[in-house]
């Protein structure tokens, strides 16, 4: 086990962290991104944008694809300010990174990154950490997203029913953005389970205030599951979300937002998400109930 150097996508600079169970290939020339994430002989589970790899220092911001780090609320600052130029990186060990890059006027702060692949396990702690390096307050969220491959479904845990009149508040919110369709047949909407297939249609997404803890991706007998944290006590982006998803023709994104907060010059806030593949996986059933089980069986 140790950190290599290696050429990926045409960038001849990237970091592979890897051990018996997975592999990850983190940006240096372009970033802070993961662009590939597999367990040993499987496949990257992110969706790449192939014509995107391979080039830096472009004026416009590319998705590019894999693992990205954003900013909240969403604007053409915090999230589409270009992240086209080189990082600096540390290795803590020869199973943990960290990448970050330099604040800019347009944006005064320092992401940094920092990705520690567990020794026996694909199992991945992905810490998302921003400073304010500008001398007045600013108010913004870290946001995590994970741009996967296409062809799978979303599989999206609910809080348990209650009964009335025993239960009297609400205990889910849920947040849909202008496009969505609740009546886009990509969505199912279960008892306990939501269900979202990407396919060849145009966006759709959906916001919550998960606090279930997980979801996970299917596709191709592989399952991909994000962990994430949730606090009654704190504030979240859009509404109140610390979990979204969004897909379109191309892609699916599974995302994890970390508190709306005010930041103090010098100031940090930060999140941390863990990922982990798994692979011979059935395809999940359509039933609410059979979903269940099959969570169960799986193992995950």
């Amino acid at each position: 086990m140790a950190v290599d150097y290696v050429s990926f996508g045409g960038w001849k600079n990237n970091l592979r962290l890897s051990n018996a169970h997975a592999e990850l290939i983190i940006t240096l020339d372009v970033g802070p991104r993961v662009i590939s994430y597999r367990t040993l002989g499987g496949e990257n589970v992110f969706k790449v944008f192939e014509d995107q790899l391979g080039v830096t220092e472009e004026s416009e911001w590319k998705s590019r694809g894999g693992h990205r780090f954003w900013l909240a609320p969403e604007d053409e600052v915090r999230s589409y300010i270009p992240d086209n130029s080189t990082v600096e990186h540390r290795v803590i060990s020869p199973l943990e990174v960290e990448v970050n890059n330099a604040p800019t006027d347009q944006l005064p702060v320092r992401k940094t990154l920092t990705i520690a692949l567990d020794a026996n396990s694909t199992r991945v702690t992905a810490t998302h950490r921003v400073e304010n390096c500008d001398a007045t307050s600013l108010t913004l969220a870290t946001w995590g997203l994970s741009v996967l491959a296409p062809g799978g479904i979303e599989i999206i845990p609910l809080a348990p029913l209650g009964e009335h009149p025993r239960d009297l508040l609400p205990n889910r919110r849920m947040i849909l953005w202008p496009y969505t369709d609740m009546a886009d047949p990509r969505w199912s909407w279960g008892q306990q389970f939501i269900t979202l297939r990407q396919t060849g249609a145009p966006p759709t997404k959906l916001g919550l205030a998960h606090r279930e803890h997980w979801i996970a991706y299917h596709r191709d007998r592989s399952m991909f599951v994000k962990e994430i944290d949730f606090s009654a006590t704190e504030e979240y982006p859009d509404g109140g979300c610390n979990f979204e998803t969004f897909t379109n023709e191309e892609m699916l994104e599974v995302e994890a937002l970390g508190p709306l907060v005010e930041l103090a010059p010098g100031a940090t806030t930060q999140h941390t998400e863990h990922w982990q593949v798994f692979e011979n996986i059935d395809a999940p059933p359509k039933s609410d109930t059979a979903i269940a089980a099959w969570v169960r069986k799986s193992g995950f």
